[in-house]
């Protein structure tokens, strides 16, 4: 009887451990957040010799505009930084709670610093994320613009990047 009682108690264990690391590798059930739609804010190099915040008087204003298709986002980025530029990014995205993870990588051709990798996290508030290129690192900073705003996102269309 005692022996018995051993294995059940054994496997009622093993069945509770099964449980708990299936259940962790089970998609997020929480809302997806909504990352699509208008957002703007500022990027900037990124040096880790560095404050990790960026510097305002480095910085350049960012706008952009990002629509879903399945699993994948379109961010469309755009701004100037010496001369106008916008650029289209296809980022791959999985849900993980209340957040969105993306990943990405693009060529924006030799004139704009060939190919980039782009990490990033997005809340239904806050886009924020880092690229990288054989010569660049960088980070930006989005949040959504405020009502009424004039600039920036309302003016971004689907279209090519410009080059």
């Amino acid at each position: 009887m005692l022996y018995y009682r051993a294995a059940i108690m054994f496997l009622c264990a093993l069945a509770l451990e099964f449980g708990s690391a299936w259940s962790q590798d089970q998609p997020s059930r929480a809302k997806p957040p909504k990352v699509t739609g208008a957002w703007t804010g500022l990027w900037g190099p990124y040096n880790p010799a560095q404050s990790p915040t960026l510097a305002k008087e480095k910085c350049k204003a960012l706008d952009c505009r990002v629509v879903q298709k399945d699993r994948v986002w379109q961010a469309t980025f755009e701004g100037e930084c010496g001369r106008p530029y916008k650029f289209i990014i296809k980022m791959e995205g999985r849900q993980v709670g209340d957040v969105v993870l993306f990943k990405g990588t693009t060529d924006l051709g030799e004139k704009d610093g060939g190919v980039f990798d782009w990490v990033g996290r997005a809340t239904d508030k806050e886009f924020i994320g880092f690229y990288t290129s054989a010569h660049y690192t960088g980070v930006f900073q989005l949040t959504r613009p405020k009502y009424g705003d004039k600039k920036g996102p309302s003016r971004i269309q689907e279209g090519k990047n410009r080059n």
